[in-house]
C-alpha cells in the first residue's frame, strides 16, 4: 500500500503473461489472487462482439489499476502515468463508439 496525498491511496502489484494468436493471459495480484483468460480467435461476428465487449471492460479495469498505481510515485512520474491513463480512456472511448455502431447496425 502506498501513502499519498491523493484521493486514492491503495497500490498493488499486477503482472501479466501474454500469448498472442490464441490470446491467453494470466494476472497475478499482490494479494495472491491469480486469474487467467484464454480466447481463441473469434469464429463469428457474435463472438467477435462478445470478445470486444469483454476487452473494453478489461481495458477499463487496467486503466483504473494504473491510475491507482500512479499515486505510488513522485509527482512527475504520477503525472506521466495519469496522462497515459487519460490516453487509454480516449482509446477505450473509441472502442465503445465502435461497439455502439456494431450494436446499432
Amino acid at each position: 500500500m502506498c501513502n499519498s496525498d491523493h484521493e486514492h491511496t491503495e497500490c498493488h502489484a499486477h503482472t501479466h503473461e501474454h500469448e498472442h494468436g490464441g490470446h491467453s493471459h494470466v494476472h497475478t495480484h499482490a494479494d495472491g489472487t491469480v486469474h487467467s483468460h484464454s480466447h481463441a480467435a473469434a469464429s463469428s461476428p457474435e463472438e467477435a462482439l462478445a470478445l470486444l465487449t469483454y476487452m473494453l471492460s478489461h481495458n477499463r479495469h487496467h486503466a483504473e489499476e494504473l491510475h491507482d498505481l500512479g499515486h505510488c510515485f513522485d509527482e512527475v512520474v504520477s503525472d506521466l502515468i495519469h496522462q497515459a491513463v487519460d490516453k487509454l480512456g480516449e482509446s477505450n472511448d473509441l472502442i465503445e463508439q465502435a461497439l455502439s455502431l456494431i450494436k446499432n447496425a
